[in-house]
């Protein structure tokens, strides 16, 4: 199995950015879709951006889209998740996750059921 460590979380003021990697043990990364979701105190853990294997396709929330960037180095067994004008209601726990049998549909990579592997979380806080 794999094991996923986030770091890069922090505090910005509204319109700053910031970057989130996810580093992953155990397994090679290359095998598995990789995905970022995000939970705000209260409220569910909502999907945020997913890559495909290869890096070659990406699928974003639309309150992200724009603004957020997945990207991944198969290679280091590096996930990253540039975040771009940030927002208030971004705010939240960021999480990393894999899962090696999903099929990377724009459906399935949404729902957080499609992932076994997930980290510990990052804070991520923007101030207005």
């Amino acid at each position: 199995q794999v094991q996923l460590v986030e770091s890069g979380g922090g505090s910005v003021q509204a319109g700053g950015s910031l970057g989130l990697s996810c580093a992953a043990s155990g397994r090679t990364l290359g095998n598995y879709i990789m995905g970022w979701f995000r939970q705000a105190p209260g409220k569910e853990r909502e999907f945020v951006a997913a890559i495909n294997r290869s890096g070659g396709s990406t699928n974003y929330a639309d309150s992200v889209k724009g603004r957020f960037t997945i990207s991944r180095d198969n290679a280091k067994n590096w996930v990253f998740l540039q975040m771009n004008s940030l927002k208030p209601e971004d705010t939240a726990v960021y999480y990393c996750a894999a899962d090696e049998g999903v099929v990377f549909s724009i459906h399935l990579t949404r729902r957080t059921t499609s992932y076994a592997y997930w980290g510990q979380g990052t804070q991520v806080t923007v101030s207005s």
